[in-house]
């Protein structure tokens, strides 16, 4: 049956979003990642002749958290303000922020329970448990607590999971608002390297905590893997699927609350479509009736 008049807006229902309790949440994730910071963590034995594995030189980070967190928080601060500033739309910029903060702090959940539980050394540990380089026969530790305590919590890579995590996000959400998997964009190379790039950008801050020798290749792995899931996992409560045509609208936008098949979409919703998509009702209206002969 033709559809007579198509609209650009998502036959979708808007969802609400209780800002309140939503900041209690993080909050509350945020307590519980600082209790597992400050845990100390399963002291696992260490065989003489397994020594060899964590007898790597201490180095300093490559990318410290000082580093990290600054840049890349900050990185996402500009892109998701530049959206805002070219569509208006307040809900696109909150549904941002509650995506990210909740991947972020879930994130510090899960990986800094587990390396409290398992407990495994770091690839310096010797040098953390001996800083003079001279080992006794019982193997007790004769270094800062701090430091040896820190040089039990190798698996998983914090730096790992929180890169994926947060910049997965951006790779998600930039995925979204160039069209990457949607016939708007599909084709055309330059959309996916963009998205993309926020990824290769995580990998080499994985790849980097083996080459100062604080991480093993294990840890970086299940890190990366851990923070790349809760990153799909947290940008999916509030956005669509990557491929749906109207992904780059969240849940929560007002666009989603009309009715695309009885009513004319808003003027402030077809204009931040039309802006983000380049598409016109006519572009719309070709493509619907494309379908429909396909079907």
């Amino acid at each position: 049956m033709k559809n007579n008049g198509p609209s650009m807006t998502p036959s979708r229902t808007g969802t609400n979003i209780n800002l309140l309790q939503e900041i209690i949440i993080r909050l509350a994730l945020f307590a519980i990642y600082m209790y597992f910071e400050f845990q100390d963590p399963y002291i696992r034995m260490i065989q003489p002749d397994e020594m060899w594995l964590y007898k790597n030189p201490r180095t300093a980070s490559y990318v410290p958290l000082t580093t990290l967190y600054p840049v890349t928080f900050g990185l996402l601060a500009i892109i998701f303000f530049i959206y805002y500033c070219r569509t208006g739309d307040f809900e696109e910029l909150k549904s941002a922020w509650l995506g990210l903060t909740l991947a972020c702090v879930l994130n510090g959940v899960v990986t800094h329970s587990v390396k409290v539980v398992v407990g495994r050394p770091r690839p310096d540990y010797f040098w953390r448990c001996f800083p003079d380089g001279i080992a006794n026969d019982e193997l007790q530790c004769t270094g800062d607590s701090s430091v040896i305590m820190d040089g039990r919590k190798s698996f998983p890579s914090g730096h790992a999971s929180f890169a994926f995590a947060a910049l997965g996000f951006l790779s998600c959400y930039l995925a979204a608002k160039l069209h990457v998997f949607t016939e708007r964009g599909r084709g055309q190379s330059w959309r996916l390297l963009v998205a993309g790039a926020p990824l290769l950008a995580a990998t080499m801050i994985a790849i980097s905590r083996t080459c100062d020798y604080h991480h093993h290749w294990q840890d970086v792995t299940v890190g990366s893997v851990i923070g790349i899931i809760e990153a799909y996992l947290c940008y999916r409560q509030y956005y669509p699927p990557l491929g749906d045509r109207f992904g780059f609208l969240p849940y929560s936008s007002s666009c989603l609350t009309i009715n695309c098949c009885t009513k004319p979409c808003a003027k402030p919703c077809t204009q931040q479509i039309e802006s983000t998509t380049g598409e016109t009702e006519a572009d719309d209206k070709l493509l619907l009736d494309n379908e429909e002969k396909n079907n």
